[in-house]
């Protein structure tokens, strides 16, 4: 069992940590004060402008297959960059990047929607919850009804990320009730300019999600992603990548989080005396490191059942409702060990404490992956013990 990392693995994760610590962390105190203000903390023209100089670092559609320009570089190479992109605040992400679904797109469908995406020409955002369908994706009610060459939706859609500034959105719909989701559910290619709407969500965190309606959009027979029926498949594909890639960048805020706590702890005095001498102190920031290799290991095994083309469901719910549980434990205690400077909006440190819960909740709540864990042992699915039998 070889833990060390590839020489290639290790030069990719010290130049995306370079190029995040050299050109995106020090946005950061602008990105707060911006937000502060209630205005957006980066622009998409300023986003562009740093997906550009990172694409002449070679940082550019890391896990785009090759075919379309980009890396496609393996799952725990993807892991260990999102990770440093985690280290900052910022709302910055590599540029060259689609909807993984998106690859299932007919050559039509790709040029006017797959390619646009990866160039940062069009934005998409992927809509299935409902107002009465979150965690429970097979409960949703937005129909779409065949009306020649086309498809008539009418329906809601709720908390869709990029929701507001998509171009296009990937919608799931129901096109055959009486077949339930295994086969009644379809992906629909949906361009802005046909018709439906986008009102901000507001909530505690950066993050702006949208509440999307649809009444009579017309959408052609030939924006049918994949085949009809095909929606719950691939919408759970979708659901299935954010899995580790969630917790990967929660990893790099964890890391940059209890470092913070660290130095804070020396430089911070009371009683004559570094904080860090105290011995609570001391078990909270051991608490934080116990946490943060945890999580690492197990977002670490998902990428590499990923990358050995295994079934990565089990390997991905660890993974997502470790990391997401370790990271809300470690903020919490960062900004404990901060005190009132930590509660202020000064330091990144509450803005991530906000934005760590949502962490918990989508792509997966807390509660979906327990369940996904326990009824994968309970049915013998998967054996305890099973990646050392």
């Amino acid at each position: 069992m070889d833990l060390q990392l590839t020489d290639v693995q290790r030069d990719l994760r010290d130049t995306a940590r370079s190029f995040i610590a050299r050109e995106v962390i020090p946005l950061e105190a602008e990105v707060l004060r911006r937000e502060r203000r209630g205005e957006k903390g980066i622009a998409p023209d300023e986003l562009r402008e740093l997906q550009a100089r990172a694409r002449r670092f070679g940082f550019w559609g890391i896990g785009t297959p090759a075919r379309f320009g980009g890396a496609d570089l393996p799952a725990v190479t993807q892991s260990l960059i999102w990770t440093e992109v985690g280290r900052t605040c910022v709302p910055f992400q590599f540029g060259g990047e689609a909807d993984n679904i998106l690859y299932k797109a007919s050559p039509e469908q790709q040029r006017e929607f797959l390619l646009p995406t990866i160039e940062g020409e069009r934005i998409s955002c992927f809509a299935i919850t409902e107002p009465e369908a979150g965690s429970d994706a097979t409960a949703i009610r937005m129909r779409a009804v065949r009306d020649g060459d086309d498809w008539i939706l009418n329906g809601e859609k709720t908390f869709i990320t990029k929701g507001v500034e998509a171009d296009f959105a990937i919608v799931i719909a129901v096109t055959d009730a009486e077949k339930g989701h295994r086969g009644g559910f379809t992906a629909f290619l949906v361009d802005r300019s046909m018709g439906w709407t986008a009102d901000p969500i507001e909530t505690m965190g950066p993050s702006t999600p949208a509440a999307m309606g649809f009444v009579d959009v017309r959408v052609p027979a030939r924006n049918v992603l994949g085949e009809v029926g095909d929606g719950f498949g691939l919408a759970m594909e979708w659901i299935g990548r954010g899995r580790y890639v969630i917790p990967s960048r929660a990893i790099g805020a964890c890391e940059r989080l209890l470092a913070m706590a660290v130095d804070y702890a020396n430089e911070r005095r009371t009683f004559g005396r570094p904080i860090g001498e105290h011995q609570m102190i001391q078990q909270q920031i051991a608490d934080c490191e116990l946490d943060l290799e945890q999580a690492r290991w197990l977002v670490l095994v998902a990428a590499w059942t990923v990358e050995q083309r295994r079934d990565a469901r089990h390997e991905a719910a660890l993974s997502k409702l470790g990391g997401a549980t370790a990271a809300n434990r470690i903020v919490d205690r960062v900004l404990q060990i901060h005190g009132g400077m930590g509660y202020t909006r000064e330091l990144p440190v509450e803005r991530w404490y906000r934005e760590a819960r949502l962490w918990r909740i989508f792509e997966g709540t807390d509660e979906i992956q327990r369940r996904a864990i326990a009824r994968d042992l309970l049915a013998g699915r998967r054996r305890i013990g099973g990646h050392l039998a």
